[in-house]
């Protein structure tokens, strides 16, 4: 009666096993964020979670004391708070942003999230 585990064998809270406390508020932050702009599912990974609607519009790693955001959109996003920034095409951008307080889920960065919404397919609610 061994339990096998499928590809779904790891859980958001894994991703926050051993980590400071402000990643968690961070990353509840984030979610509420999200969900004010339409439904989205997490889908974790090994890795990193993944944060749905119809496609993939953004991905989370957890760190030690801060959260690495990698968010999608169809322009290129110019701000000092973009870490790494990566072009698929001309249309697809891939940014990442260090979120260490949940003050920096903030207006501009909510923008960025619904730009990611629109362009992964979703309805938002409003």
């Amino acid at each position: 009666g061994v339990m096998c585990k499928g590809s779904n064998e790891f859980t958001v809270d894994d991703h926050f096993a051993g980590k400071a406390a402000v990643v968690q508020e961070v990353y509840d932050r984030l979610m509420a964020a999200l969900r004010r702009i339409g439904p989205v599912h997490e889908e974790p990974k090994k890795t990193s979670i993944h944060l749905v609607c119809c496609s993939a519009l953004a991905g989370v790693a957890v760190r030690k004391d801060y959260l690495v955001l990698n968010i999608k959109t169809d322009y290129r996003i110019e701000s000092p708070r973009v870490t790494k920034r990566e072009q698929l095409s001309a249309r697809r951008f891939h940014h990442k942003v260090k979120l260490s307080s949940p003050r920096e889920v903030d207006a501009e960065l909510q923008r960025w999230l619904k730009d990611a919404y629109d362009l992964s397919g979703g309805v938002p609610l409003s």
